[in-house]
């Protein structure tokens, strides 16, 4: 049964892997291989305005931030698959204990069980209204 499971999951994170990989090279093509001008759509001779670069520096850097994200992911996908194939696959970084099929079905590419996630996000927190 538990192989039959990370058989479907090993496919739902090539999936997603796939998925991701073609939104990073969609953002990589459309914004960083172009220049400001090319991106812009502007073919005239004339000078920006002010306005318009902020904006275009906006989107840009927005798009950049979304593909960074994108990266992070893609690379917890990899670190996923990767110990799919050792065996390793489903058990906590940090405890030990084997993840819940549950928890694996809803975020494939998890490292920390329940327990750990939580305890993990009340440190974060703290530390951030501190």
């Amino acid at each position: 049964m538990i192989k039959r499971n990370y058989d479907k999951i090993k496919k739902q994170l090539e999936d997603k892997r796939k998925q991701l990989a073609a939104g990073i090279d969609h953002i990589t093509n459309d914004n960083l291989k172009l220049s400001q001008r090319d991106a812009s759509g502007d073919l005239s001779g004339y000078t920006f305005h002010m306005a318009d670069v902020a904006t275009d520096n906006f989107d840009r850097e927005f798009s950049l931030d979304i593909a960074s994200t994108e990266q992070k992911l893609l690379n917890r996908i990899d670190e996923a698959l990767k110990k799919i194939e050792e065996g390793t696959y489903g058990h906590c970084e940090l405890c030990g204990v084997p993840i819940s099929m549950e928890r694996l079905k809803a975020v494939p590419y998890a490292r920390l069980c329940i327990k750990c996630k939580q305890e993990e996000e009340k440190k974060n927190q703290t530390r951030s209204t501190s």
